[in-house]
């Protein structure tokens, strides 16, 4: 993923985790944000006014307490968050066919069938 970043095919991954959450479960506050994503208040507030600045979120008042504001993605954002996703899978996919022989392909194809079947036993 670093080499991704560095020919700039990937938003931060700040970026693109606050886009994640507000593309996901829809709008909420920065503090709910940070809350989320593990990070401090003013770190997020921060992430915020980048995604502001280059109109992937909008702020917007909250629909359930009129006096809060919530953060919103916008179309832009979601367009952005998409392009980011289809360039990591892209660069995942590029980096299994050249390192990864038949035997471990076919392993992680078979990942998500062991994965499902041990969380069913966790039940």
């Amino acid at each position: 993923m670093r080499a991704a970043r560095r020919q700039g095919d990937s938003l931060p991954p700040a970026h693109s985790a606050t886009l994640g959450f507000l593309g996901r479960e829809g709008p909420m506050t920065i503090a709910e944000l940070a809350r989320r994503r593990g990070v401090k208040h003013q770190g997020q507030s921060r992430t915020v006014g980048e995604l502001t600045n280059q109109e992937y979120v909008e702020r917007a008042v909250s629909e359930t307490d009129r006096r809060a504001s919530v953060i919103r993605i916008t179309d832009a954002g979601r367009a952005a968050l998409q392009q980011d996703m289809d360039g990591r899978a892209d660069w995942l996919a590029t980096a299994m066919r050249a390192e990864l022989d038949d035997d471990e392909r076919a392993l992680l194809a078979r990942l998500p069938v062991i994965f499902e079947r041990l969380a069913r036993r966790a039940d």
